[in-house]
């Protein structure tokens, strides 16, 4: 192994580093004891206002520096800002719940047995005025469970027509009811000739299943001295078959 015999030897190295330390301040112990000693604090150059902050503070995203000594580029947390927001929002209003609905105090529609008509615009000539009701619901008097019917009206009107809106809001007051197919369908078919007195009324209440049994209640009324007109007959789609539509 060859020397390198320009180079001060080891120890004398050692000894001129340890020169160049300024000594620490360390107090008087006992040999064997152990010591604490504090170090003396750094000194602050002047003119520098970044060196006035303490390295234990943390540096806020705006303080952030490149090597360069550019602004460093920061990613805003808008996510958690934006939730806290929603909540503070939503706090404000305490009234308003997520996912319900406040009723208003006055209820804009209500069940009512009362039915309204007006003038027949078209009194002189006999036309049918046609009702789907498929969702009429009333109680089964028995077991009290919920019944469901499709009613049809067919309706030839005298001097008077029936309000849709009341007929509606008629249907919908058997909800809460008792009563058997036959009873309800008949009800309806006085109520109806009572407020509008009409030619001719047919009611068709196809009742859903019950016990593995359909119910199909058919009930009318003909005002007394009503002749309808003949029935014309016209051809049937299906027997023109491909033709253009001339005849």
């Amino acid at each position: 192994m060859c020397r390198r015999t320009d180079q001060a030897p080891f120890e004398t190295r050692e000894k001129a580093r340890d020169d160049t330390i300024a000594p620490l301040d360390r107090p008087a112990a006992s040999q064997g004891a152990l010591t604490s000693f504090t170090l003396p604090p750094a000194a602050t150059p002047q003119g520098n206002p970044m060196a006035k902050k303490s390295h234990s503070a943390p540096v806020r995203a705006s303080e952030a520096r490149t090597p360069g000594g550019k602004p460093a580029k920061t990613r805003a947390a808008t996510a958690p800002e934006t939730s806290a927001k929603a909540r503070a929002k939503s706090a404000s209003l305490p009234h308003i719940k997520v996912g319900a609905r406040d009723m208003p105090p006055n209820p804009p529609t209500a069940p009512s047995k009362e039915l309204h008509v007006f003038a027949n615009p078209a009194s002189a000539r006999d036309y049918v005025i046609q009702f789907q009701i498929p969702e009429f619901t009333c109680n089964c008097p028995l077991t009290g469970q919920p019944d469901f019917a499709h009613f049809t009206i067919d309706m030839i009107c005298d001097g008077l027509c029936i309000e849709l809106k009341s007929l509606k809001m008629y249907m919908w007051s058997y909800r809460n009811e008792g009563s058997f197919h036959e009873k309800v369908t008949n009800t309806i078919l006085d109520d109806i000739v009572a407020a509008a007195d009409p030619r001719f009324v047919r009611i068709v209440a196809k009742w859903y299943v019950r016990g593995g049994i359909y119910t199909n209640v058919i009930v009318e009324h003909r005002k007394k001295g009503w002749v309808p007109a003949p029935r014309v007959e016209l051809p049937a789609v299906a027997s023109l078959g491909h033709a253009t539509g001339m005849l």
